[in-house]
């Protein structure tokens, strides 16, 4: 079969209004992980426990699996644009409360127990307002460019979210070495109020019209789990990511890496976290071109297991750059499976639905990256750094040998 003729490259982004859109993913992800990254990072020098790290991202998980779905159902129903601009609003706040927390004068009236409760309830509350933003976010992007620009969309959306994911870890470690951690979280909070101007230039967009009867808030949560598990690539193309990102995902605790095994600090901490974006940005330039939903499903699988094999090697190094190679290499893989699974999420779901599906696969994804985290902090505690990591690769060859075996039907599924 021959290969179909490559779309304009930049088409989707001749579209003002997915300019907007793909420069606040940018944004958003840059401004969340250069604070995260920060707050990581100081959590783990004043406590010393990677366990700490861990619970940064199940705070935040807890409250996004909880009311993910339910964001999903008001994405559906609702202006999409103002349950953005809410949400920005409300991690806006968080991030304030996260820079008085650390301000001498509160910290000279709590004691460390209360400091850290209280650091960890604000992350449950930025947590909670992404459980209604990434579905919005989701969901208002097909309706940005028409549909024979999804599959160009998702590879510009998915770079320019790789690009915010290269700039913040990178530029975190700098900002921490260069004006401390108190002006790291001053720029945070600066940079959301950016997105937040971002989100207003785009226009209201309504809300899909449908035949479909009115069903109640339960009917229509059910209704989305019920479309995900019964649509066979949707449902193996969010759980590859969920499995492979829970138990093969190292984000975490690369603070203890960059500090107890490579020696590196915070700059080697802040390369370190850029690393799988660089690698997964220089992927997605050249899928821009070529991308890899000619023979999707058989790309995905290799994919997902070079993930696995890269986590391994990296466990095992001590070199700093072999290392960095390696995370880079985890990057690029990834980015070939997220680009195949959101080409596959804008295809497959109707639109009146496109909320609610988005919020399931937020779900998984969040399962993955925050409990993931937990799951990578609770591991290194108890088995070591080293063997926690080591085994979260294995287990992710292991999965994609178990969905291989369970889903050769899908390889002659055709998405361009």
């Amino acid at each position: 079969m021959t290969q179909p003729p490559p779309v304009d490259t930049f088409a989707s982004l001749r579209i003002p209004e997915f300019r907007y859109f793909v420069m606040n993913s940018f944004l958003i992800t840059a401004t969340l992980l250069i604070q995260e990254v920060i707050l990581g990072y100081e959590l783990y020098k004043i406590t010393h426990d990677p366990l700490m790290l861990g619970l940064v991202g199940l705070a935040e998980a807890i409250p996004f699996i909880a009311l993910s779905l339910f964001g999903g159902h008001l994405a559906d129903r609702r202006d999409k644009k103002q349950i953005l601009l809410w949400s920005l609003l409300v991690i806006l706040l968080g991030s304030v409360i996260l820079y008085l927390v650390f301000q001498p004068s509160v910290v000279a009236g709590l004691t460390q127990t209360a400091r850290l409760a209280t650091i960890y309830g604000v992350l449950m509350l930025i947590g909670t307002a992404k459980g209604f933003y990434s579905p919005a976010s989701s969901s208002i992007k097909p309706f940005l460019v028409p549909r024979e620009l999804y599959a160009n969309s998702a590879t510009w959306s998915s770079s320019f979210w790789q690009a915010g994911a290269i700039v913040g870890p990178g530029l975190a470690g700098f900002l921490y070495s260069w004006v401390g951690f108190d002006n790291s979280l001053i720029v945070v909070i600066g940079l959301l109020v950016v997105c937040f101007l971002l989100i207003t230039l785009i226009e209201r967009k309504p809300t899909p019209v449908s035949n479909a009867p009115v069903l109640s808030l339960r009917e229509s949560l059910t209704e989305g789990f019920r479309f995900v598990f019964k649509t066979q690539i949707v449902l193996y193309a969010i759980s590859l990511d969920l499995f492979s990102v829970l138990f093969g995902g190292v984000v975490a605790i690369l603070p203890v890496f960059a500090e107890d095994i490579l020696k590196v600090g915070a700059e080697g901490l802040g390369f370190l976290r850029a690393a799988p974006s660089i690698g997964a940005l220089l992927t997605m330039a050249y899928m821009t071109r070529h991308p890899p939903t000619h023979n999707a499903w058989r790309n995905m699988l290799i994919s997902v297991a070079g993930f696995g094999i890269a986590t391994i090697v990296f466990s095992l190094s001590t070199n700093f750059y072999l290392s960095l190679i390696m995370l880079a290499l985890t990057g690029a893989f990834d980015s070939v499976s997220v680009i195949i699974r959101q080409t596959i999420l804008q295809i497959f779901p109707p639109d009146h639905m496109r909320g609610r599906v988005a919020a399931v696969n937020g779900i998984f994804v969040s399962s993955s990256n925050e409990i993931g985290a937990f799951e990578s902090g609770l591991l290194a505690r108890l088995l070591g750094t080293v063997p926690s990591v080591m085994l979260g690769g294995v287990v992710t060859l292991i999965v994609v040998t178990y969905v291989y075996a369970k889903s050769k039907a899908l390889f002659t599924v055709r998405l361009s």
